[in-house]
């Protein structure tokens, strides 16, 4: 499904064709997106990309679409990977209570916005790096929503049910729709979420292999 047919679909299913209706299908498809990102943990929710700690420097731009860590490594010179353990800012500072106390990076900790720039968050890292390393953050984001092009999305091709219930519970929300109605939409929304969890926090997290076929009781 694309956005012009999850539009479509959500005008007639509301029976809402009003300029201020269709014009506000964006608003709740991205709101629909959200609640369901933040409901079930897709691997198209997960990116990861290289940086750079620089030398004395104890702190770690965060990417701009950065929303919570997956898993944050340090790599040394030779390639090889470390994986950085998270803490709280105030364990880093009291186990590294000076700028000066370098080395390797063993921890790392969401420290919040940048001084310049509000918008931008940072992470600080135990020790200070005393030397130039490459680093690789595996993090949680937003994917770009099927409401902006190309107007496709992974949710969209392969788990539309979900995306249209949920988007109109969010349009029978800005209607001020009858009771009974909004109630039917969000069942079927809760209805099809624990299908959209059973792919994206079972079955992409496992294989055959490991963890065996599945198997339906025979009584």
């Amino acid at each position: 499904m694309n956005y012009t047919e999850l539009s479509n679909a959500i005008q007639a299913y509301t029976e809402n064709t009003e300029a201020d209706f269709v014009t506000n299908i964006p608003v709740f498809v991205q709101q629909a997106e959200q609640r369901i990102y933040n409901s079930v943990q897709f691997p198209s929710i997960r990116k990861n990309v290289t940086g750079a700690m620089t030398t004395n420097n104890k702190y770690l731009q965060c990417p701009l679409d950065f929303l919570a860590t997956y898993s944050l490594a340090v790599i040394k010179a030779n390639g090889e990977y470390e994986y950085l353990l998270n803490k709280d800012v105030n364990f880093i500072r009291q186990a590294y209570p000076l700028p000066t106390d370098t080395g390797l990076p063993k921890y790392y900790a969401l420290f919040g916005p940048r001084s310049d720039n509000a918008a931008e968050l940072t992470f600080i890292l135990g020790p200070t790096p005393d030397a130039a390393y490459g680093s690789e953050l595996h993090y949680y984001f937003y994917p770009p929503s099927i409401s902006v092009a190309p107007f496709t999305s992974w949710l969209g091709d392969n788990f539309d049910t979900v995306l249209l219930y949920a988007s109109l519970v969010e349009a029978y929300t800005y209607m001020k729709g009858e009771v009974d109605m909004m109630g039917l939409y969000n069942q079927k929304f809760i209805e099809a979420l624990p299908l959209a969890k059973r792919l994206g926090d079972g079955m992409e997290r496992q294989d055959a292999y490991r963890s065996g076929q599945f198997r339906q009781a025979v009584t």
